[in-house]
């Protein structure tokens, strides 16, 4: 039959797209059927024959043979068939082939169209399924194309995958044509089509990559508990271990650091703290504001509230550099860490409530809410500490670490 450009169209959408067989010779008779109710208002009696193997298709047309034509979609009259051929009668079925041209040119440019965008619909279908299923998996793709608010990753298929710029770590700089790890965050169907966006900030990346690089972790002999992390800065695995004889730290970092120095490195350089879980308040606390050594702990469960309590030069290890120790050990434990600072026997220091003369004391309540009690705990601290820590600005800061100096140089 005529149409070999038609033809070369569905063959080529199936060679590309990878739909199947059944899927494909539905498409096609859905196709044609529609456009031939389009034209005669119904098409019950035509036979449409797709060969997809042959790139070929075939449709016939049946008419009744009548005396005279009511309907000329259905019938056809004995006079117009004897021209062709004499040996019929009436009553008789007459089955002639339908031509492609018959369709006419803005027919055939209808064909075309509508196969193009059933097809097309059905890839979107097949993508947004694939992926729906994929959600928290780690994918490796291609950069084809940095935007400034987002960069766009071609999957193993071609397929477009979008990582946004709120996705990727601070340092991440990605060229066209680099190779981008990162895990599928989610997916949806936006104006009808599939938005796959990936994620390498997210808490699930970093557990993935642990169980890509440990294999106790993937065996199920080591237990991910919790992740917390700041992508790029610092992040904090609390991992447990249902074998008494693995030790569950140790096999996350490997021998002289084999294993975790990978996904650091897949990480921008992010600081990765792994510690032992322990259902124990108090013990996970400690374990979680490491390298600070704590004194003692005092848990308040009915408000959330974690009291520690340590060593002047171990406040600034607590806190870690821009307060990223303390806020991860809080989002681990899943409660807020008030820091108390202890005196020394023969350190002499004053109280913040013996300033409230000179000042607020509302500013002295949000200083000792980061465990800055005392002159000393305040001055120790940078004033870009305190801002970030305590929410005040930078010029109260000021004002008061210079009133509580003035108090040591009397």
């Amino acid at each position: 039959m005529e149409g070999l450009n038609l033809i070369s169209t569905f063959a080529e959408f199936k060679e590309d797209k990878n739909i199947d067989r059944p899927t494909m010779m539905s498409i096609l008779e859905d196709v044609f059927r529609s456009q031939l109710i389009k034209m005669y208002g119904s098409a019950d009696n035509f036979d449409i024959i797709i060969n997809i193997d042959k790139g070929d298709f075939e449709i016939w047309r049946n008419r009744d043979i009548v005396e005279s034509v009511e309907d000329p979609n259905t019938q056809i009259s004995l006079s117009d068939v004897s021209k062709i051929d004499d040996s019929y009668e009436i009553g008789e079925q007459y089955v002639e082939e339908f031509k492609l041209n018959s369709f006419g040119r803005r027919g055939i440019l209808n064909l075309r169209q509508n196969l193009t965008s059933r097809i097309m619909d059905i890839e979107k279908a097949n993508l947004y399924n694939a992926y729906k299923e994929r959600v928290g998996d780690v994918i490796v793709g291609e950069v084809y194309q940095v935007w400034k608010k987002e960069v766009l990753v071609n999957d193993e298929e071609g397929k477009e995958l979008i990582l946004p710029k709120s996705e990727q770590i601070p340092s991440d700089f990605f060229r066209k044509g680099d190779t981008v790890k990162a895990i599928v965050k989610s997916v949806e169907m936006v104006n009808n089509n599939p938005v796959i966006i990936l994620s390498r900030t997210d808490n699930k990346f970093l557990e993935r990559l642990f169980e890509q690089e440990v294999p106790e972790i993937f065996d199920g002999l080591i237990t991910i508990k919790k992740v917390v992390r700041m992508p790029g800065e610092r992040a904090k695995v609390a991992v447990e271990s249902y074998d008494e004889r693995i030790d569950p730290v140790g096999a996350c970092v490997g021998v002289k650091g084999s294993r975790i120095h990978g996904i650091v490195r897949e990480l921008r350089n992010e600081n990765i703290d792994v510690i032992n879980w322990t259902s124990n308040t108090q013990l996970l606390v400690q374990r979680a504001l490491n390298p600070a050594k704590i004194s003692s702990v005092k848990v308040n469960e009915q408000d959330k509230t974690v009291f520690v309590y340590l060593k002047s030069s171990e406040v600034q290890f607590a806190i870690g550099k821009k307060g990223s120790n303390i806020d991860l050990a809080e989002k681990l434990i899943g409660m807020k860490i008030e820091v108390f600072r202890e005196l020394e026997e023969d350190e002499e220091d004053v109280l913040l409530t013996e300033f409230t003369d000179e000042i607020e004391q509302w500013i002295i309540d949000e200083l000792t809410k980061i465990g800055c009690d005392t002159a000393k705990s305040v001055l120790a601290l940078s004033v870009a500490e305190i801002c970030r820590r305590a929410d005040l600005d930078e010029e109260t800061v000021k004002e008061v670490q210079k009133i509580l100096q003035s108090e040591f140089e009397e």
